[in-house]
């Protein structure tokens, strides 16, 4: 049996921003799916109904359980890209430009990739970064 090979600091530091990532989506989905009431004002004032809180934290959860399992993560990181673009979409349409929600949304997107990138040497091998 080969042995696997002690994953690095780089890996650690993907791994970490990952479950970020993962924690930041699963916690607002179960506020989505339970406690909708605590979402629907901000829901409101970006344009939706209060009743789709659960199918916002059903696609969320989603997201991130296929990002958090690594045969699945590549498809999870596109998913959680185009949930978060699409939430600051939803506040550029207000002209919310650099609201904290918004740059909330682009960070969780950067650590995704990110973290994708340092914890699966698969995917660095598909996106080298040269100095």
């Amino acid at each position: 049996m080969a042995k696997r090979a002690k994953p690095g600091l780089l890996s650690w530091i993907g791994r970490s921003a990952s479950a970020l990532v993962i924690a930041a989506l699963l916690m607002d989905a179960a506020v989505q799916l339970f406690v909708p009431g605590l979402a629907s004002g901000m829901l409101r004032e970006v344009g939706f109904a209060p009743a789709i809180a659960p199918v916002l934290g059903t696609i969320m959860a989603i997201c991130a359980l296929l990002y958090a399992i690594p045969a699945t993560a590549f498809l999870g990181a596109i998913l959680v890209t185009g949930f978060l673009g699409g939430a600051i979409c939803a506040h550029v349409r207000l002209g919310e430009i650099g609201s904290s929600p918004e740059l909330l949304s682009l960070l969780l997107g950067l650590l995704a990739w990110g973290g994708l990138y340092l914890r699966d040497r698969r995917f660095r091998s598909l996106l080298p970064i040269h100095q």
